[in-house]
């Protein structure tokens, strides 16, 4: 039997469970009792009915607490326990964005200007924008009803109608937008792709009077139609060009002229009905770079001046005359050295004279043949300036040896000349050149033909709405009045437009010509005043009206006249 210590311990101890079995028996009266079961990760065991940090007692106890005491774990916990953000819906962004190898400098595969920024000491860096494809940042979005609640921001397009990139005008990735140029001719002619060409054509129809169309010496008028038909054709090719330009006109008066004058066989003919064609095709090959052939093709289609002496009388109608020829040369250029040379060919022919009793009238003695060559040479010493020399020579021979007056017409002739074409900051812009030119003829009889030649075409666009142009050309003629030997002509002509707006513009036009008969001390000078006005409806649709008056003075007595012109027409154009 045990005493002493021993015995007073286990006393000690049967006391100490007793006390714990009464707290035990405490706490379960305050407390129900709770099950434990596994959680979704299997690793945190939870009470039962804790599906959520809402339902949860500890958020239940949160809201109910002082709110600076649990608040801020509550919101950890809420946090904590959110599901991942949902991938359904965003574009999944693979491999490296576009431009993003490019260098810190020059440009990007977006066209986009590619600096490398520089930032001071201490100056905080722009954080770099979202790529293309990332997804958009998650916000959460406030407490409803005592649930979080995530949500994605709108997108800036959300509920609006789309509209094409062009109309936008700023999409992500692609380049500026540039400013279309200005159209410098409105109401001008757009024309048409045909292949490879581009094709522009017009038709002008107009009607007037004219008070001599004979060229009379007292003046006797007529009412008269005009049809005029244009053709333009260029070529849009990477190399080699090819150009088509076709221009002609038709004049038809509706009365007769007389046939006797003063008693006289008038020196009109009855019928003074005439056309007019001018036409030419242009061709380059292009070699090399430096080395182009060249060629071309002209036809001209049309009568004697009205007045001239080489119309016979008694005609019932004007002579109709044609002239075909080409050119076949080739350019070389040596660094800014241009040279060229190349030879020409044309065939003159007169049709068959009608006279007013019926019978016809040989012209075979004025048909001819004419051969040459011409070369030229340029030196370009700004890209502005061109100066030039160019010297030509040729060979007329006529079908028949002696004409209807006796004389022998073959003749050998040529000219040489200087100038520049230059173009100063596009307000002027043209070519000038001045030179000799002579004619030396088979027939002894035959004064040589020779005098000063000018050639000039320049524009100058004095403001915007005003342009100035100036031409002058020079021609050696043939003619088949006995003992003259050629007419050396001048024309000289300056003309002034202006736009009163740009579907209203007006056109003064003056020209100057100087006829030598070289043989027989015949001079002749012209005179023309004009006057145009055009009223641009569309670009397809013009109105234009004309006011002129020819003049011919010469120092034979009886040859001089005056004629006044008023049309007005219509032209269409595509």
């Amino acid at each position: 039997m045990m005493s002493g210590p021993a015995t007073g311990r286990r006393k000690r101890a049967v006391t100490f469970r007793a006390l714990l079995a009464c707290l035990a028996l405490i706490g379960l009266d305050n407390f129900p009792a709770a099950a434990q079961t596994m959680t979704s990760d299997l690793f945190r065991p939870a009470p039962d009915g804790f599906m959520s940090p809402q339902d949860s007692p500890l958020r239940k106890v949160g809201a109910n607490t002082d709110k600076t005491g649990d608040a801020a774990d509550d919101a950890r916990l809420r946090d904590k326990d959110l599901p991942a953000p949902s991938r359904i819906g965003n574009i999944p962004t693979y491999g490296l964005p576009a431009a993003s190898g490019a260098s810190d400098s020059g440009f990007d595969s977006l066209n986009r200007t590619r600096k490398k920024p520089k930032f001071y000491p201490g100056q905080a860096k722009p954080k770099p924008p979202a790529g293309p494809g990332s997804p958009a940042p998650l916000t959460v979005a406030p407490a409803l009803n005592g649930r979080v609640r995530l949500s994605i921001p709108p997108s800036e397009s959300a509920n609006k109608t789309p509209l094409p990139p062009a109309m936008a005008g700023t999409v992500t990735g692609q380049p500026p937008r540039k400013r279309l140029k200005i159209d410098d001719d409105p109401f001008g002619p757009v024309g048409d792709y045909v292949g490879s060409f581009l094709v522009k054509s017009a038709l002008e129809l107009r009607g007037g009077y004219e008070t001599n169309p004979g060229r009379l010496p007292h003046e006797i008028g007529a009412p008269f139609w005009v049809v005029a038909p244009e053709f333009l054709a260029v070529s849009d090719w990477e190399r080699h060009a090819l150009v088509a330009d076709l221009r002609g006109s038709f004049t038809g008066y509706s009365n007769s002229m007389p046939a006797i004058v003063d008693g006289a066989v008038s020196p009109s003919p009855t019928n003074v009905n005439r056309p007019d064609f001018t036409g030419h095709i242009d061709g380059r090959i292009d070699v090399t770079q430096d080395t182009h052939i060249t060629s071309e093709v002209r036809l001209r289609v049309a009568t004697d001046n009205p007045g001239s002496p080489n119309i016979q009388t008694g005609l019932a109608s004007y002579p109709v005359y044609t002239t075909l020829g080409g050119t076949f040369g080739i350019d070389q250029n040596f660094n800014r050295l241009q040279v060229s040379a190349g030879g020409t060919v044309d065939r003159t022919v007169y049709q068959y004279s009608t006279l007013t009793d019926g019978t016809t009238s040989s012209n075979d003695d004025r048909n001819f043949n004419q051969y040459g060559g011409v070369g030229r040479i340029s030196y370009e010493l700004t890209p502005g300036v061109k100066p030039f020399a160019e010297i030509e020579g040729d060979t007329r021979v006529h079908d028949l040896a002696i004409d209807r007056n006796g004389f022998a017409r073959d003749s050998n002739g040529g000219y040489a000349r200087a100038g520049t074409s230059f173009e100063f900051s596009r307000l002027l812009t043209g070519e000038i050149s001045v030179g000799f030119a002579e004619r030396n003829y088979v027939d002894p009889r035959l004064d040589r033909l020779q005098g000063l030649l000018t050639a000039s075409s320049l524009t100058w666009t004095a403001t915007p709405l005003t342009t100035a142009k100036f031409y002058s050309t020079t021609s050696i003629d043939e003619t088949v009045v006995a003992g003259v030997s050629g007419v050396l002509t001048h024309t000289y002509t300056f003309e002034v437009d202006h736009d009163f707006r740009r579907w209203l513009t007006a056109i003064g036009k003056f020209t100057y010509g100087t006829l030598d008969y070289q043989g027989d001390g015949r001079n002749d000078k012209t005179y023309s005043y004009e006057a145009d006005l055009i009223y641009k409806l569309t670009r397809s649709l013009w109105i234009k009206g004309t006011l002129r008056r020819d003049i011919l003075d010469s120092n034979i007595a009886g040859a001089s006249s005056a004629s006044t012109v008023v049309m007005l027409g219509v032209r269409l154009q595509n």
